[in-house]
């Protein structure tokens, strides 16, 4: 892992978001891009294209602005003259694509407020946006993470599509970065039930030409899937949830819209999505 992106809002849960990044940089070693979004009339461009403004409040709004993104850098890194920043004046989303196709990060850090619906995180649906539509792996923080750890990993799916394997071999990557343990989750549900033995099967078959360093196959029975899957990263005390997403319908394309927004509303660890 070498870069890692986190856009910012000088939030709280941006906040999180941030000491998140640094915590995951801290032990892989990767460097910090934070990256502010400004949507201003048009015409005026980034910093980085040196633009000249005419109006003396626009010049003393970026000073101010320039400051504040000084001090939040020390206010969370140890070196922050290691940690690069970028003020790009687009919108929110646009601003996070043009970016991550120049740094072309390993990783997308951002945060999210946890207590409403998936629509509403950190920049509003950009954040969606985002996890829907990133080719780079996005991991969504909802609360401040004191004692960061990544042993446990939950890779939930229903172990059907082909796709698939490679969202969970970028997972093994991400695991192996931390030294991970991945516990691959099938929920059972009453509406969509298998027994024990073919749910197994079907992951073994599934991971068969996949190589995972440490891992456990699990399947677990709940009255629906976002249930099962909160059910069991509480029982195992994991640090981390991973989906897959489509480009189409938004997080984890076998779960309905009503599950994303239950997952994402009532997850309070962090949630690495991929894109299918």
């Amino acid at each position: 892992m070498k870069r890692i992106l986190v856009p910012i809002d000088f939030s709280r849960t941006s906040e999180y978001a941030t000491k998140m990044a640094a915590r995951i940089a801290k032990k892989s070693g990767a460097e910090i891009y934070l990256l502010h979004m400004i949507e201003l009339p048009t015409g005026i461009v980034d910093m980085g294209a040196g633009a000249n403004f005419s109006i003396p409040e626009s010049m003393l709004y970026l000073r101010k602005l320039k400051e504040r993104m000084l001090e939040y850098k020390e206010k969370f890194f140890d070196d922050p003259k290691k940690v690069h920043h970028s003020i790009l004046f687009l919108h929110p989303y646009e601003g996070i694509v043009k970016y991550t196709k120049k740094i072309n990060p390993d990783i997308i850090v951002m945060g999210s407020r946890g207590l409403s619906e998936f629509e509403g995180i950190v920049i509003g649906s950009n954040t969606e946006k985002v996890v829907r539509t990133s080719e780079t792996p996005v991991v969504v923080v909802k609360k401040d993470e004191t004692k960061f750890r990544i042993k446990n990993i939950v890779f939930a799916s229903d172990f059907a599509k082909e796709n698939e394997k490679d969202v969970l071999r970028k997972v093994q990557n991400f695991a192996a970065s931390f030294g991970s343990r991945i516990h691959l989750l099938k929920v059972n549900t009453p509406t969509k039930f298998e027994s024990t033995y073919e749910a197994r099967q079907s992951i073994q078959e599934f991971i068969e030409d996949i190589e995972l360093d440490k891992y456990s196959v699990n399947v677990y029975n709940d009255v629906s899937i976002e249930k099962g899957i909160l059910h069991f990263a509480q029982e195992i005390d994991a640090d981390l949830i991973s989906l897959c997403t489509h480009g189409r319908s938004g997080i984890a394309h076998l779960f309905t819209s009503s599950v994303t927004k239950n997952l994402t509303k009532n997850a309070l660890k962090p949630m690495l999505t991929i894109k299918v």
